[in-house]
């Protein structure tokens, strides 16, 4: 277990990326529930890397959402839907998982939605240089379809209903405390119950940054 400071955990991250030796862009996986703090550990860890003389590829799930008229098939409040529909993972692994892989081209682009404008997108294609470092954050990064395209998985755990409250804050400029309140309660947080049931996605970690009261990281399962 490694206490520290913020910076220190960041430090330990960057160490981490370094140490994967892939002959294609190292993709990390920085997974984690919503309002888990992962998205701003994302962003730091980019900053870190980038300061090292790294090329980072920064991109999100939030880029990967289905638009809004086909995500709801069971319901905007569906938990289920929240899982299974939301996202598309397939479009995810064809336009940037896959070209920075093994055997990939390293031409990607970094998104196929405009989750603000709600439009598909089709961004101009970019080729990475094989030593570049794909940061990609978002929820339900270690399931089934994704879980062997990471080169380094990072899962930032915190208790679920810390995130409620976490969200409250973020929200508060465009959405009221009770329709918030429903949509972690109904949706969110049973989602990720359902995920940490059948996937375990901390099993799957090869690092855990715990993010309640002091950040702290942990060597994850898959690492010994």
């Amino acid at each position: 277990m490694d206490r520290g400071s913020r910076d220190e955990v960041l430090a330990r991250l960057a160490e981490a990326v370094g140490s994967v030796t892939v002959a294609h862009p190292t993709r990390v996986a920085i997974d984690g529930a919503p309002a888990a703090g992962k998205t701003t550990l994302a962003d730091e860890l980019a900053v870190v890397l980038r300061a090292q003389g790294r090329e980072v590829i920064r991109a999100t799930i939030d880029d990967f959402l289905v638009p809004r008229a086909q995500r709801y098939p069971r319901g905007e409040f569906s938990a289920e839907g929240c899982y299974f529909d939301a996202h598309d993972h397939h479009g995810l692994t064809r336009v940037l998982l896959d070209p920075l892989g093994p055997g990939g081209d390293r031409r990607f682009q970094h998104a196929v939605y405009d989750h603000t404008a709600d439009a598909v997108l089709s961004p101009p294609v970019a080729t990475a240089p094989a030593d570049a470092v794909l940061v990609f954050d978002g929820v339900f990064l270690m399931r089934p379809e994704l879980i062997d395209r990471w080169d380094l998985r990072v899962f930032v755990s915190t208790e679920l209903e810390k995130t409620v409250d976490r969200a409250v804050i973020r929200e508060r400029g465009v959405s009221s405390r009770a329709d918030v309140e429903r949509r972690w309660r109904e949706r969110y947080i049973p989602a990720q119950q359902f995920y940490f049931a059948t996937v375990r996605p901390a099993d799957h970690a090869d690092i855990i940054v715990h993010n309640d009261e002091a950040m702290r990281l942990t060597r994850g399962s898959s690492r010994g």
